[in-house]
């Protein structure tokens, strides 16, 4: 019987990110994935917060009857998936994040909001302006994009995951940081990694932040290995 895993999506993302490592994954594990309220296309009309997808990853466990699932929690996914063993104790059988950060503050949230701004990136980046159509809509991106910067402001004022919170939650985790990563210090993945007490810390090489961008082969291998092991 196949193990089966929950792919969490990052901030601005959706579940189509996943398509290709979806298909290499589901050769040895069945796969699940979906979006948070307001991301692929949804209509959702609650305010983003971490909390609230928080809620959605625990819906989604309870309505599919998920017992023993494994979860990858990709960025803003990682920390939603920690935050929801630190809500839900006993969620996941053990947790891998890629590419999260968790040093939250007020300046770097405020410089992180500060480029989401969607009429800016249509104008300066139109590529990723039809890039986050395609992902979410043109009549709903602009609201995503709107929407995670205030989850990022909220998240700099007040960060869930202190280390009171680490501390205390006890499920394993595999903290994973690619070594071009840019957004995500080593420094502070090796903190979280230190205070959550079953966990380790790997660190891809030649692996960036962006999931695009990622080798999927290379990343379902370790999925896999961190499963099997």
């Amino acid at each position: 019987m196949k193990k089966h895993i929950l792919l969490l999506h990052g901030a601005l993302g959706c579940v189509d990110q996943f398509q290709e490592l979806k298909r290499i994954l589901s050769q040895q594990l069945e796969v699940h994935a979906f979006n948070f309220d307001g991301h692929g296309g949804t209509t959702e009309t609650k305010d983003f917060s971490i909390d609230l997808f928080t809620d959605n990853v625990h819906s989604f466990i309870r309505s599919h009857n998920l017992k023993e699932v494994y979860i990858f929690g990709y960025s803003m996914g990682g920390y939603i998936a920690l935050n929801l063993e630190h809500k839900y104790p006993g969620s996941a059988r053990k947790i891998i994040t890629l590419g999260t950060k968790f040093d939250w503050f007020p300046e770097f949230a405020a410089k992180e909001v500060k480029m989401l701004n969607p009429d800016k990136i249509e104008e300066k980046v139109p590529k990723l302006a039809n890039y986050l159509a395609q992902l979410h809509g043109p009549e709903n991106w602009k609201n995503v994009v709107l929407q995670t910067g205030n989850l990022m402001r909220d998240l700099g004022n007040q960060p869930l995951l202190d280390d009171q919170v680490l501390r205390s939650i006890q499920t394993e985790v595999v903290v994973l940081l690619g070594s071009l990563d840019t957004m995500v210090t080593k420094e502070e993945s090796e903190h979280v990694s230190n205070l959550l007490p079953f966990s380790t810390l790997k660190e891809i090489p030649d692996f960036p932040h962006q999931i695009e961008k990622v080798n999927k082969e290379q990343l379902a291998s370790f999925i896999t290995n961190i499963i099997n092991n």
